[in-house]
């Protein structure tokens, strides 16, 4: 019997390593080369210096089958400008380094220098890349990541067509008078965007009388035509739908059509029927649309501004019903959801749950947790986003090299793991001149598990109630959305009515005005991780934290990703 056993037991582990062997075979290596360089666009009709991918913004789209190894070799032709880019949503298991969050897991990419990205991607979904450096994204630097399922494995939806769109925000002002008026004591907020940009295309009036003197607007450039989506009547379409904006929360609608929701961040929903598809920055999500509307016109596809009070203009798009001509829909475009119904977005938040034949379980209980106050603050008489009245700076050496290497240097006392509850109203404005900015980080200890909860305020505006919504995204995880609330978290009674059943898993997820969020996740990925406010100007006010875990499991360390702080010429011994 035990030799029988033992026979078994062989030819188990043999077809284990056959069907190891054959989905190796079977991945593939996708290489790219990328020039990143300034060129004049036309995004909105106003020409402005984009950055580009080999001439293009939004840059090419990855195509890839889960367990591929992405190699993109990119050329920095900005001369004189640094640059990084950040897959987002790829967890990066085993190649923290390729993450491409500067100061965190590399060294940018100095101007001129070339820089190769190597990486696998591990789960089939909906993802995207952009800038990770200084406030690069908003100045045209991203693109959409796809991820198929290897042949012979099935989604829980079907569809005839797949389509990917990137909804984004439009600045006339470049990335650099932005940060100078943001970090100037006479503070200058970068204001409300001048267009909606649906797949890199929107619409600027060239009459406006907003127009720079010097601003060129044709109105009939090319750039700046309309995205069309052709819907073959009868036919099914996958919209693979992700916001990159620099600030907008928006709402996604398609005249006349309802979406079903499938998935979210890279994981399958219990589908539910929108007609408004709210996203946050740093977002996805796929719905699925049937083209069952009257075939003899188009429809509009449209972005509108929510959790904002904005006077900028709708996005707009057109589904091109086929064999209509190429035109615009002959109806008025849809006025989408009001600006500042916070419970309608609330109750999306809410609706997503995971697909019953997906679930993945949280653990029922956390070993540590961290509670983040977003706060505004002044440091010096210059205006900053804080967590817990720290805000935060990035060291000269980035993380993962100053830990795994033993060098550079950052504040070495721990931030704080909470905030005084008792005493801090989050509805009134605070005198937040008290605030202090640091480069410390919180070390987890690897495999525990850690609540993160996310705690919305007033902020230091005295004329309005004022609690702006924030999208938070974590670097190299997912972690489990367990709820939402209003008002000031109660660590006591609000975890008893967490969804702790079937929580849909999510890389990015809002804080809704003077709410909260709670998200759980496991702390086993060596490496170093932002979580940040995904609104570029927030972020790049202090508005985020690093995560440390299992830093002695992280492999040999790439010599490309030095170069800067305390690893200038660095040489192993």
């Amino acid at each position: 019997m035990a030799g029988l056993f033992s026979r078994y037991l062989v030819l188990a582990l043999c077809l284990i390593i056959c069907l190891t062997s054959i989905s190796s075979a079977n991945a593939a290596v996708r290489r790219f080369k990328w020039e990143v360089k300034y060129e004049y666009k036309s995004q909105d009709c106003v020409r402005k210096l984009a950055l580009t991918i080999n001439g293009k913004t939004p840059g090419p789209t990855i195509r890839a089958v889960r367990g591929d190894t992405i190699v993109v070799k990119l050329n920095n032709s900005l001369l004189t400008e640094n640059v990084a880019i950040h897959w987002h949503g790829i967890r990066q298991i085993g190649t923290p380094w390729a993450d491409g969050t500067e100061g965190v897991t590399q060294c940018p990419i100095l101007a001129g220098d070339t820089f190769t990205y190597k990486f696998v991607v591990d789960r089939a979904g909906t993802y995207m890349y952009h800038a990770h450096y200084g406030m690069q994204r908003e100045a045209g630097l991203y693109g959409s990541l796809r991820v198929a399922l290897p042949d012979g494995e099935s989604e829980p939806f079907s569809y005839d067509y797949d389509r990917s769109i990137i909804l984004n925000d439009w600045y006339h002002k470049s990335a650099f008078e932005q940060a100078a008026g943001l970090s100037s004591p006479q503070f200058q907020w970068v204001g409300e965007p001048q267009s909606l940009l649906i797949q890199g295309r929107g619409k600027y009036l060239c009459n406006s009388t907003t127009l720079a003197k010097d601003d060129v607007c044709n109105a009939t450039s090319p750039e700046c035509a309309r995205h069309v989506i052709i819907f073959v009547p009868g036919k099914t379409y996958r919209l693979r739908i992700g916001s990159l904006t620099a600030l907008s929360a928006l709402s996604f609608e398609i005249e006349g059509h309802n979406m079903t929701v499938v998935e979210a961040d890279g994981h399958y929903v219990d589908p539910f029927v929108v007609k408004n598809l709210f996203i946050y920055s740093g977002e996805t999500y796929s719905v699925i649309v049937k083209a069952d509307q009257d075939p003899s016109r188009n429809y509009w596809a449209v972005s509108k501004i929510v959790g904002r009070e904005s006077n900028t203009t709708s996005g707009l798009a057109v589904i091109n019903y086929y064999p209509n001509p190429r035109r615009d829909p002959p109806t008025i475009p849809p006025t989408g959801p009001k600006w500042n119904d916070t419970d309608a977005r609330r109750n999306f938040s809410l609706s997503i749950k995971s697909h019953p034949k997906f679930i993945q379980s949280p653990p029922q209980t956390s070993d540590r947790v961290i509670v983040l106050l977003n706060t505004q603050n002044e440091i010096n008489g210059i205006r900053r986003w804080s967590v817990n009245n720290v805000s935060f700076n990035l060291p000269h050496t980035p993380y993962l090299i100053a830990l795994k290497e033993r060098l550079g240097h950052f504040d070495q006392t721990p931030p704080p793991d909470g905030y005084d509850t008792a005493k801090y109203d989050i509805f009134k404005v605070q005198d937040n001149a008290n605030a202090t900015s640091s480069n410390a980080i919180y070390r987890l200890k690897f495999d525990t598990v850690v609540d993160l909860i996310l705690q919305n305020a007033q902020t230091m505006n005295k004329n309005k109630n004022d609690s702006e919504t924030h999208p938070w995204h974590l670097h190299g995880h997912d972690f489990w959305v367990l709820g939402y609330g209003k008002g000031k978290f109660n660590k006591s009674s609000d975890p008893q009515n967490y969804n702790l059943v079937n929580p849909i898993m999510k890389n990015t997820v809002p804080v809704h005005p003077f709410g909260w969020t709670a998200l759980r996740f496991r702390a086993n990925n060596p490496g170093t991780w932002a979580f940040h406010c995904h609104i570029e100007s927030h972020f790049y006010m202090g508005m985020g934290i690093v995560l440390e875990e299992g830093i002695e499991k992280v492999g040999k360390l790439p010599s490309s990703i030095m170069g800067c702080g305390d690893s200038k010429g660095y040489r192993r011994p």
